[in-house]
C-alpha cells in the first residue's frame, strides 16, 4: 500500500482483514505517517520511498491511498513496475494523467481499477438493480445531494490546496458523477454540464457549496448538489422513472461509521405505494471492506472493477463542471 493517511489506515485494516491477502509493504510521505505506521504495524516493512517498495518482486499488487495530485505519478510508476493497481478516486487530477494511466496499463498488461467503492454498496448498488430490473421503468431523472460538514484538511493540508486536491468537485462528487452515469448507462453519456457555486470560504478559493445539472440524451438529466458548509453527514438519491420512483438516504454523524441510519424505498411500476426495502449495512468502512475483497478476486481474473477509461469518463465530466463555474456558462461534453 502507498499512503498512509487517515484512510489509508482504514484500507490497510480492509486489507489485513481480506481472506486470501497479505499486506507486505507500506510505503509512507511523511516520517510522521511513517512512524505510525510501524506502531500500528510492527510486523510490515514500512518504506518511506514508494519506489522503494515496487522494486520488491514479491508484491503482485498496489493499492493507492495518496493524496489526489499523486495518483498520476504513482499509479504510473506501479503500473511500470508491473503490479495491479487499485487507485483511489478521483482517478488523476488532469485529462492527461488519466490517459498516462490508461496507457500504463495497456504497455505492462496489468489490471488497473479505480476506487469507486460506493459501487458495491448494498444501498447505492440496489438502486442500479433495481433500475437494470426496469422496475421504475426508463430513468427521466436523478438527484444526488450531499450536506456535510467541512472537510479534515489532510496531510499538510493538501485538501485545502488546489494544487494537490484537484477541485472539491474531484474530492467527492466524483463519486457523484460516478452514480449518475452508471444509472443512466442505457441512455448514453452526458452531453453538457452546467455548475453553479459559492464559498463562505474564500481562502481556499473553491467551492463548498456546488450544484451541477449534467443532460443526458433524450432529455433525461440528473442535479447532484454538495454543500460541505453544513454538518454532520447526510446524503441522499432520488430516482424518477417513466413507471416509478426510487428515493434513498443516508446519514450518520460521520461518514466514518459503523452504526449509520439508512433507508430505501421504490415505488414500483404498476403499484399504487411505495415499500421499504430491507438493507444490509450500508456506509464507506463497509464499502471499503467489500471493495478490497472484490477488487482482489478481480485482479485474480485479470479484469478491473470499474476500468480506467471509464473513471477517465468521471473526471471529465468534474473538470467540465469546474469550467462551467468558472465561465458562468453550460458546457459540452465531448468524450
Amino acid at each position: 500500500m502507498i499512503g498512509y493517511g487517515a484512510w489509508g489506515k482504514h484500507h490497510a485494516r480492509a486489507i489485513r482483514a481480506a481472506p486470501g491477502l497479505t499486506l507486505a509493504g507500506v510505503a509512507c510521505g511523511s516520517d510522521v505517517s511513517a512512524d505510525a505506521a510501524r506502531r500500528d504495524l510492527p510486523s510490515i516493512r514500512v518504506y518511506r520511498d514508494y519506489r522503494e517498495l515496487l522494486r520488491d518482486p514479491s508484491i503482485e499488487a498496489v493499492d493507492v491511498v495518496t493524496p489526489n495530485h499523486l495518483h498520476g505519478e504513482v499509479g504510473v510508476a506501479a503500473l511500470e513496475a508491473g503490479k495491479d493497481v487499485l487507485l483511489e478516486k478521483p482517478m488523476a487530477v488532469t485529462l492527461a494523467e488519466c490517459d498516462r494511466l490508461v496507457a500504463a496499463a495497456e504497455r505492462s498488461n496489468r489490471v488497473l481499477t479505480v476506487g469507486h467503492e460506493l459501487r458495491v454498496s448494498t444501498q447505492w448498488a440496489a438502486i442500479k438493480s433495481l433500475l437494470d430490473a426496469g422496475e421504475i421503468g426508463h430513468p427521466l431523472y436523478g438527484l444526488v445531494t450531499l450536506f456535510r460538514h467541512p472537510y479534515r484538511p489532510g496531510s499538510g493540508g493538501w485538501r485545502y490546496a488546489a494544487d494537490r486536491v484537484g477541485s472539491w468537485i474531484l474530492e467527492e462528487p466524483v463519486h457523484f458523477v460516478d452514480f449518475v452515469m452508471w444509472y443512466f448507462e442505457s441512455v448514453g453519456d452526458p452531453i453538457s454540464v452546467l455548475a453553479v457555486g459559492n464559498s463562505k470560504n474564500r481562502q481556499a478559493g473553491m467551492s463548498d457549496n456546488v450544484s451541477a445539472i449534467i443532460r443526458f440524451p433524450r432529455g433525461v438529466y440528473a442535479v447532484i448538489t454538495q454543500t460541505l458548509a453544513g454538518f454532520e453527514h447526510h446524503s441522499a438519491v432520488e430516482i424518477v422513472g417513466t413507471e416509478g420512483a426510487i428515493r434513498t438516504w443516508w446519514s450518520a454523524t460521520t461518514a466514518r461509521t459503523l452504526e449509520p441510519s439508512h433507508e430505501l424505498k421504490v415505488q414500483r411500476r404498476g403499484a399504487t405505494e411505495c415499500e421499504t426495502l430491507t438493507l444490509a449495512p450500508s456506509g464507506e468502512l463497509f464499502e471499503l471492506g467489500e471493495e478490497i475483497r472484490q477488487t482482489a478476486a478481480a485482479f485474480g481474473e485479470r479484469r478491473p472493477l470499474v476500468s480506467g477509461m471509464e473513471a477517465r469518463k468521471r473526471v471529465l465530466v468534474c473538470l467540465e463542471a469546474e469550467r462551467s463555474l468558472r465561465e458562468g456558462r453550460e458546457v459540452s461534453l465531448k468524450f
